[in-house]
């Protein structure tokens, strides 16, 4: 059996009445380059600042497990609450973290925790393969961007969200490489959830719903109980980043496609 083909399909569940305690940490930003290695150039942003890219269908592709809170919660608040529907594709277990606040194996119980995370933060169709966590790069690109494919495939979303490879680790930088090649193949635009100290894209402003976002987020990093240790510094870094997320793409919309960016007014909505 291959790892492509052994992936498990989860649906979220409801939220749990108390969770537990969670998040995966906030890995050190290195310097800004693209998957390959190249530096990186300028990336195409919308016009203002405070604008969502438009999409109905959004696939985020994570490495672990956790990151969906830790990193792109906040973002994909702002998708649900602008209509998109939400899918999310884990292309590991995060079984070679080093914390566990429990006493079961974290290949199995930290997808049941993304499962719960998934569903407090509005994901409808989650999958969790199992390739090695930290240990990616052990795979062709090929066989990672047929992965992502699949899921393209399943969920035909018209937009792509990832971790930024320039905020990440390793298996963040080959995952990103994969799955850029694959939205690329089917013609979808692929937009990264970035840090404040990466000095390219734009700002998103979360607006009134700023501490409901965040509220939100913290209760499905919350989700992860085996990753308790990590609660203080991600809150820590929730309160900095404040009501703003930054986004930058790592590859651009056709300009020539139709359909515009969305302004991001809550108070419309």
């Amino acid at each position: 059996m291959t790892h492509a083909s052994a992936a498990v399909s989860l649906r979220p569940a409801p939220a749990a009445s108390h969770p537990v305690i969670h998040p995966a940490g906030w890995p050190p930003v290195p310097a800004q380059a693209t998957p390959s290695g190249r530096p990186a150039s300028p990336s195409p942003a919308p016009t203002a600042p405070g604008l969502l890219p438009p999409a109905d269908n959004v696939l985020a592709v994570i490495t672990r497990p956790g990151q969906e809170s830790a990193d792109l919660g906040g973002v994909l608040y702002a998708f649900r609450r602008a209509g998109a529907r939400l899918a999310l594709l884990s292309v590991t277990r995060g079984e070679v973290s080093p914390l566990n606040s429990t006493c079961e194996l974290l290949e199995t119980l930290r997808p049941w925790e993304l499962q719960v995370a998934a569903g407090l933060l509005g994901i409808s169709s989650l999958t969790v393969a199992d390739y090695p966590d930290g240990d990616l790069s052990r795979y062709p690109i090929a066989e990672l961007t047929e992965r992502v494919q699949r899921e393209i495939r399943t969920h035909a979303p018209d937009l792509l969200l990832l971790v930024d490879p320039a905020a990440g680790g390793p298996d963040d930088a080959v995952l990103a490489e994969a799955a850029c090649s694959a939205a690329a193949q089917a013609g979808i635009p692929a937009v990264a959830r970035t840090a404040p100290s990466i000095r390219s894209g734009w700002l998103i402003d979360l607006g009134a719903e700023a501490a409901a976002a965040r509220a939100t987020q913290r209760s499905a990093a919350t989700a992860h109980s085996s990753q308790s240790e990590a609660l203080p510094e991600l809150q820590h870094h929730l309160d900095l980043l404040g009501g703003t997320e930054q986004l930058r793409w790592l590859i651009p919309p056709d300009p020539t496609a139709s359909g515009t960016t969305r302004s991001w007014h809550w108070r419309n909505r």
